[in-house]
């Protein structure tokens, strides 16, 4: 099993930066590619960024593109997403997720870490 713990979320300004971490251990070796999701109440689940965790080969959501950087450190079995210029609408619980391989969906979840952007 993979574990994934997210932190670094908490409270900022509009125009402000945030940089969360996911800090993977466990069988990590099975990890395909890790990605970053938020969840507004209300809304549905959306997809930010993805990473290849072997290609390092990234996508982003039209929503933050320009604005969110997603990244990764293989020797420290963790992912990183830079957000800069927030904004009211990008607060949401973000979470970070991984899956084993390129044919199976997102399997492993961390437990979420709250972004609140106040105007």
């Amino acid at each position: 099993q993979v574990q994934l713990v997210e932190s670094g979320g908490g409270l900022v300004q509009a125009g402000g930066s945030l940089r969360l971490s996911c800090a993977a251990s466990g069988r990590t070796f099975s990890i395909y590619a890790m990605a970053w999701f938020r969840q507004a109440p209300g809304k549905e689940r959306e997809r930010v960024a993805t990473i290849g965790w072997s290609t390092n080969s990234t996508s982003y959501a039209d929503s933050i593109k320009g604005r969110f950087t997603i990244s990764r450190d293989g020797a420290k079995n963790t992912a990183y997403l830079q957000m800069n210029s927030l904004k009211p609408e990008d607060t949401a619980v973000y979470y970070c997720a991984a899956n084993p391989s390129s044919t199976v969906l997102y399997k492993y979840w961390g437990q979420g870490t709250q972004v609140t952007v106040s105007s």
